[in-house]
């Protein structure tokens, strides 16, 4: 009976959780793809004006993630991912009332700090926190259903954008953190841990930069870089080996389902390895992809889609998984804070990158992107060793 409650209790964290993160998601980083252009417009300004600052509040969440890990470590996530809802809803409703460039700088500055308060790494901290080792499951569940965030966050805020303007959908977005995040955070997240996670003292976290955590620190920064890379020019990308608009378009829908369709596998099957084998699989299928639309062309762009969202979709979850598997629950969020810090830099700085690269290289820039993600499987390879050793010393330790 004790062990149903718990698992009762795991799927309303996970569902509540689920749900936060998806409007988190929608509201912020994908919100741009759909308001960028007319908000810019509206205020007389380049469309690289405002995509410039939502590069720099990805920055700003790069530089206080480690603080926000050590916040949570030393006090759960229920608390910092409440205040996330809170401060994510005020930068919405500066941007919404903003009039000049002024006005976009304070917005994206608070917005930066809410997406580096409540997005997956910070709820990855907060199960982490709650369930120590046996959080991997949980980690995969709130990735499943907010793997939806940009399916459903670009038809409404596109829903909204028609029907109350921009204005009003930033309006409308804060609204829904405000009424719906913030107490799904407040009153589903448990205020304490169970014993066997919460005892001890609060130690001052001391986590050296070893060889595992800078090839981890790599890795998910190659990947990131796809990832940013492709949200933000997929389209044009398979354009250029001769897809047509509608077939790019078609594309860009499947990535969505991919990664839903990859992380219930690894819910169910790739759930029995380590994780370690699921980041080197993910790895390799953008790779595939890539090799698959250069000698098939544009009417293959689809296939292209499916495996790199298939990858990406399993590369999400292994951010959370695959630091807790090596290094264990101590210090989790705070080591995730340091992992992730680089490759939330990459993420803001791909889009730039790759754009400045499509028009010289063409089609050539898919190399590059396998390229990475051929990198970051290298990394992982080296792994091998250096995660035995921790994940004894982590054994031993306990």
């Amino acid at each position: 009976m004790k062990k149903r409650r718990v698992m009762t209790g795991r799927v309303t964290v996970v569902a509540a959780l689920g749900i936060t993160q998806t409007i988190a998601w929608a509201s912020s980083y994908y919100m741009p793809a759909i308001l960028g252009t007319p908000i810019a417009a509206a205020l007389h300004l380049s469309g690289s004006v405002f995509f410039g600052l939502f590069s720099g509040a990805l920055l700003l969440s790069a530089v206080i993630g480690p603080s926000v890990g050590r916040l949570i470590d030393h006090r759960g996530g229920r608390v910092v991912l409440a205040a996330s809802n809170v401060v994510i809803a005020a930068g919405l409703i500066i941007l919404a009332a903003a009039q000049g460039v002024a006005g976009l700088v304070i917005a994206w500055t608070v917005l930066g700090i809410g997406i580096g308060m409540g997005l997956y790494d910070p709820a990855f901290a907060a199960l982490t926190w709650l369930y120590g080792r046996e959080a991997r499951s949980a980690i995969t569940g709130i990735t499943l259903i907010a793997g939806f965030a940009s399916t459903i966050g670009w038809p409404l805020s596109s829903l909204g954008l028609d029907a109350i303007g921009w204005r009003g959908t930033c309006y409308a977005w804060a609204v829904a953190h405000l009424l719906i995040g913030l107490p799904l955070n407040i009153f589903f997240l448990p205020k304490t841990a169970p014993a066997q996670h919460a005892a001890g003292p609060v130690v001052k976290p001391h986590i050296p930069i070893d060889r595992t955590m800078v090839l981890l620190s790599f890795t998910f920064a190659a990947a990131w870089t796809v990832t940013s890379a492709m949200a933000a020019h997929l389209p044009r990308i398979v354009e250029t080996f001769g897809a047509t608009p509608a077939q790019a378009v078609f594309a860009g829908m499947m990535i969505g389902p991919a990664q839903v369709a990859a992380r219930v596998l690894e819910a169910s099957t790739l759930s029995r390895f380590h994780p370690l084998f699921s980041t080197r699989l993910a790895c390799i299928t953008h790779p595939i992809g890539a090799c698959v639309i250069a000698v098939f062309g544009g009417g293959a762009a689809a296939a292209f889609a499916l495996l790199y969202g298939a990858g990406n979709g399993i590369l999400t979850i292994a951010r959370g998984t695959l630091p807790l598997a090596i290094f264990g629950p101590e210090n989790y969020a705070y080591r995730l804070g340091l992992i992730g810090a680089p490759s939330r830099i990459c993420q803001a700085l791909a889009p730039l990158g790759f754009g400045l690269l499509i028009e010289p290289m063409g089609r050539g820039v898919v190399a590059v992107s396998a390229l990475l993600s051929l990198a970051a499987l290298v990394a992982l390879l080296l792994l091998s060793g250096a995660d035995q050793r921790s994940a004894q010393a982590v054994e031993v330790a306990e």
